[in-house]
């Protein structure tokens, strides 16, 4: 059984690429997790999600905010410019939830209006 839930807070800003030709979108990022007892401390896995889930994470995700991540754990290796090998291990996000209110994506600018709607300047505009 691999499955891995964990709560805690971005370091930073989520990374999100496009990849292959379909433009799948990869988004990472590392959680702060506060280590409870005697030994406090703290934990840093690096997430990785794909797809919807990556791009709602890249959209209303930012650094500071509490997130709660499922997924299962996996490890990897790769060699690096010395040509020594280099051992990762990952959490690979299922689902990703937002744990705290954020303003993220209020601040994003140019947000899409569907098309026959116009944006309101403000209240008074509203018909009723």
């Amino acid at each position: 059984m691999n499955n891995v839930v964990l709560t805690g807070r971005l370091t930073k800003d989520p990374e999100t690429r496009y990849v292959s030709e379909n433009q799948m979108a990869v988004a990472t990022f590392t959680l702060a997790i506060d280590r409870p007892g005697k030994d406090k401390g703290a934990d840093f896995p690096r997430v990785t999600c794909f797809g919807k889930t990556a791009e709602l994470v890249e959209r209303f995700i930012s650094k500071g905010r509490l997130v709660g991540v499922q997924g299962r754990i996996q490890t990897g290796s790769y060699k690096n410019k010395n040509g020594d090998t280099v051992y990762t291990t990952d959490v690979i996000a299922d689902r990703v939830e937002f744990l705290d209110k954020g303003d993220k994506a209020e601040t994003q600018n140019d947000p899409k209006i569907p098309e026959g709607f116009q944006a309101l300047e403000d209240d008074d505009d509203i018909p009723f």
